[in-house]
């Protein structure tokens, strides 16, 4: 099978690249109301309709919703019947991110390189046709019930993948937030097997370790954890991967672990050029952020230098500012979105920094933790 055909400049050498990976396609969640949850995302978020299928598609045991903002596409997915895979999915961890799905040259070859080199099956390469052509789609899982699928769509001019119709809806499409592209994704795994999975991305998708955090690097008084950062080799996915560290009290690892029951996506980082005015229209609409204490910004100037923006307006939105070698980065977190305390957002804008605010760790654990004590899971 043909390697693939695209190339992207490579950004860690120390990345094997079994299979170059050019882009996140799209991101499926299983949800309990498709419909009401891509409402939600379309008028807190600022997402736009794109597709559909379900029962009008000829689809009797699933409906799905695809919602799209600049490069990001998002697919919600709700059960029609019970017994479903999807139903049990929910059932068992709630609302949540099932399928990080990669987009590639040759699904096939992506998915026997994977599977030669340890990675469990979930979907074999499967061709998919309608009248704008043809799609290959093929998968395995990742930690806990998480799958990759992998995308082959240079043969597809269609809306989004076969089986879906357009989803349009004239009179409702609130505007834009300014977000554009999934920066990164963040796995939560439980204690002990970060290091499996580090391996898993190194040696099964020929990632690289980009970055290491320790549990002095992420601690406050009362609860730690420990991260390390994969990438592929051109820089389009990262995935840090996280496990709890031994502490005073129950991390938000552990709490994700708890309410999740098991290994999964803790947050989607999103990105924006205008991280401002995508935090004053996010609030807008209802979307809570945390919120560190106001002393973090009368020492921010001295901590980071100097920056574009100005400090008193960064104070009252509640954004986070920190530097590396490269440059600065901007960013803020929401609260959790679901009624179980487990995914939540990232809003991250980058002025050449390409790490993931290390100096903030510590106010954003405690504003975490401050979170966790009102809901008594400290």
């Amino acid at each position: 099978m043909s390697n693939a055909t695209i190339e992207l400049p490579k950004l860690y050498d120390s990345a094997a690249d079994f299979m170059p990976l050019l882009g996140t396609d799209y991101l499926e969640l299983y949800v309990s109301n498709a419909k009401q949850a891509a409402h939600f995302y379309k008028s807190a978020f600022g997402f736009q309709s794109h597709a559909y299928r379900g029962l009008e598609t000829g689809n009797r045991e699933l409906e799905s919703y695809v919602i799209i903002q600049d490069k990001i596409r998002i697919i919600l997915t709700s059960p029609l019947k019970s017994g479903t895979d999807v139903g049990k999915h929910i059932e068992k961890h709630g609302d949540g991110v099932k399928v990080i799905a990669l987009w590639v040259d040759d699904a096939t070859y992506a998915y026997e390189e994977a599977i030669k080199r340890g990675a469990t099956h979930y979907m074999k390469p499967t061709l998919e046709e309608d009248e704008s052509g043809r799609v290959v789609r093929s998968g395995i899982y990742t930690y806990g019930e998480t799958v990759h699928i992998f995308v082959e769509r240079k043969d597809y001019n269609g809306l989004f993948l076969p089986g879906f119709r357009k989803w349009e809806t004239p009179n409702y499409n609130p505007k834009s937030t300014g977000l554009k592209y999934v920066d990164h994704m963040v796995g939560n795994v439980e204690l002990g097997r970060m290091n499996e999975w580090v391996e898993f991305y190194q040696n099964v998708l020929g990632f690289a370790q980009i970055l290491s955090f320790d549990d002095k690097d992420i601690s406050t008084e009362y609860t730690a954890l420990m991260s390390k950062v994969m990438s592929n080799g051109n820089g389009r996915i990262k995935f840090p991967i996280n496990e709890p560290a031994e502490g005073k009290k129950k991390s938000q690892i552990d709490e994700y672990l708890d309410f999740y029951e098991g290994a999964g996506v803790q947050h989607i980082a999103l990105a924006t050029d205008d991280i401002i005015g995508t935090i004053k229209e996010l609030t807008s609409r209802g979307i809570e952020f945390l919120r560190v204490p106001d002393s973090y910004y009368d020492v921010l100037a001295e901590r980071v230098g100097n920056i574009d923006e100005d400090i008193e307006v960064l104070r009252p939105l509640g954004i986070l500012v920190d530097r590396d070698d490269e440059g600065y980065l901007l960013q803020i977190f929401t609260k959790p979105i679901e009624p179980r305390p487990t995914m939540f957002f990232e809003i991250i804008q980058r002025k050449g920094a390409t790490s993931f605010g290390k100096g903030n760790f510590k106010a954003l654990f405690e504003a975490i933790e401050r979170e966790q004590e009102l809901r008594g899971t400290l």
